[in-house]
């Protein structure tokens, strides 16, 4: 067989398209939006090289139009999960020796086929499912996808080129090995890439994969798996189930070969599944690997010498955009009283021109969060948030679920600093604002450092640098992904890792080297060319 020492492309970060008003593929974009809405189709499970129906079919409908269905999931039970880790096993005796560039070949061409004939289709099945506008489906399911998918073949050629030192008569090598079983990807609804990324990058470094995504989800889940096919992925590589999570963790957490979890979801959930992992220890081939990505209660805090204007729109981008279903969103705003009134008086103005509804009209700012579920969540803080002496709701705090679950951009501002909605997370469209003493700096940081159980994004606005190093000092714990006068969402393959600490995760940073160094056993070879013939040292001589 030839071999040689493989060179990948030189890659940038994927160009965002912008989707203007007339535009070929905001045309392309919305054509296909318009197919697929009104085309009711029937998901199965991907296991093995077969589609498995199941008699229990659940009806998928978009958030913002309730009513309309555009699909059906089948959901099944243990019987299907033990098929997906067998059809896994089965795989993985082939894929963990197919060589590196091969496995490079297919995710690149992923990459490209995302790129070019399934963005529209990728980008209209997530703006239906998950109710995201089109700019944000587009950083989200294409570019985000696409920068994925190449950004980690280049991590992974890095980390199979650092190789340890050899003295004189010895070579040492090290070999970088999928892990010894199956992995599991438990993903959420919120982002398409993340789904995507947290089956593959394992799937990348030779591991096989058992993939349930949030019932919220299948629906672009389905496009996902449609992609791994088009680019040539074996079957049993990347197996997708749609059943309970319970159902799930039963039969996974309690199999020999599970070795690695790869989760982003509530803090709660990840705290019980590892919990339930340490219980099982014992049946395990391995210690298995655990990376998840959890909760957030994000923060900007702004200093006295802030620009109010600029504070104003990273508030409206940071909070509002995806109503505020992102893990990073901004939840809580610490403003100086000097410039408070001027911030309040832009955002007042912002908010108002924001437009709401479905994400067929693209002039639409703001469309609906996820579920009932969540609406009746978010609505309840914003209720304690109305009947509370203690915070005022200044914009928004309406709620309509008549025909999809829209709710206003809501801004409260509390009078105690640890007000439920500036402790609690609640992964929708509000942000709670604390008015502080602009001469109290050190103190309202260290207040934001204490306040929350999470630690994933934050944001300081400044234009003193000594008061931005200081700030930077005191909360160097706070965040995983840290920004200065810039809004805390928004971070990028291959510039901005993402990932946080504390009850926000383990901090393995998705997009980045440091991720895909936790789905491989290293092993190190010495060989020695000449090999001693006696066992005698130099110092036994006489």
């Amino acid at each position: 067989m030839s071999k040689g020492f493989y060179q990948i492309p030189k890659f940038a970060c994927e160009p965002i398209k912008e989707y203007r008003k007339g535009s070929s593929e905001l045309k392309e974009l919305l054509s296909e939006y318009k197919k697929m809405y009104n085309c009711n189709v029937d998901i199965p499970m991907y296991i093995g090289n077969e589609k498995v129906y199941t008699k229990d079919k659940r009806s998928l409908r978009p958030p913002h139009d309730h009513k309309h269905e555009i699909g059906t999931a089948n959901f099944g039970s243990k019987k299907e999960v033990q098929l997906a880790i067998e059809a896994a096993l089965k795989a993985r005796k082939k894929w963990s020796q197919t060589s590196w560039e091969h496995r490079s070949s297919i995710f690149l061409k992923a990459a490209d086929l995302l790129a070019g004939p399934f963005r529209a289709k990728m980008n209209a099945a997530t703006m239906i499912a998950q109710s995201k506008n089109v700019f944000q489906a587009e950083i989200d399911a294409a570019c985000e996808m696409i920068d994925f998918f190449r950004f980690n073949v280049q991590y992974m050629t890095q980390i199979y080129s650092e190789q340890p030192e050899s003295s004189p008569g010895i070579w040492n090598r090290m070999e970088h090995r999928p892990l010894e079983g199956f992995i599991f990807a438990l993903t959420p609804f919120n982002f398409t890439s993340i789904c995507a990324n947290l089956s593959a990058a394992p799937a990348l470094l030779g591991n096989v994969v058992v993939w349930k995504p949030a019932e919220t989800q299948i629906y672009s889940a389905k496009i996902i798996m449609e992609l791994f096919k088009a680019a040539g992925l074996p079957d049993g590589v990347i197996n997708m189930v749609t059943v309970e999570g319970s159902t799930a963790g039963e039969v996974i957490f309690s199999d020999p070969n599970f070795s690695g979890l790869h989760f982003t979801g509530s803090t709660d959930v990840f705290r019980n599944l590892w919990k339930l992992i340490g219980n099982n220890i014992s049946q395990y081939k391995s210690y298995p690997r655990i990376v998840g990505e959890t909760g957030g209660k994000d923060f900007i805090i702004a200093h006295k010498s802030t620009n109010p204007l600029e504070l104003s729109t990273a508030i409206t981008r940071g909070a509002f955009e995806f109503q505020g279903q992102k893990c990073s969103a901004a939840s809580r705003a610490y403003i100086p009283d000097n410039i408070w009134d001027e911030v309040k008086e832009k955002l007042n103005s912002d908010l108002k021109s924001l437009k709401i509804g479905p994400p067929s009209d693209t002039s639409n700012f703001i469309n609906a969060v996820i579920s009932e579920k969540s609406f009746d969540n978010i609505k309840e803080y914003i209720e304690f948030a109305k009947n509370s002496d203690d915070a005022e709701i200044i914009f928004g705090g309406k709620c309509d679920k008549e025909n999809g679950y829209f709710i206003e951009p809501t801004v409260i501002v509390a009078k105690d600093p640890n007000f439920k909605t500036m402790v609690e997370e609640i992964f929708g469209p509000v942000i709670t604002i604390y008015i502080y003493d602009s001469n109290k700096w050190v103190e309202t940081l260290e207040l934001v450092d204490q306040t929350s159980e999470y630690a994933l994004t934050g944001a300081i606005f400044s234009n003193d640098r000594y008061a931005i190093e200081l700030a930077c000092k005191i909360l160097e714990n706070s965040a995983g992904n840290f920004y200065i006068n810039d809004k805390p969402t928004g971070a990028v393959v291959s510039q901005q890792p993402f990932g946080g600490s504390r009850g926000s995760g383990t901090n393995d940073k998705a997009g980045s080297m440091l991720n895909l160094l936790r789905w491989i056993s290293p092993r190190t070879i010495k060989e020695t060319f000449v090999p001693p013939k006696d066992y005698k040292y130099p110092f036994l001589e006489n």
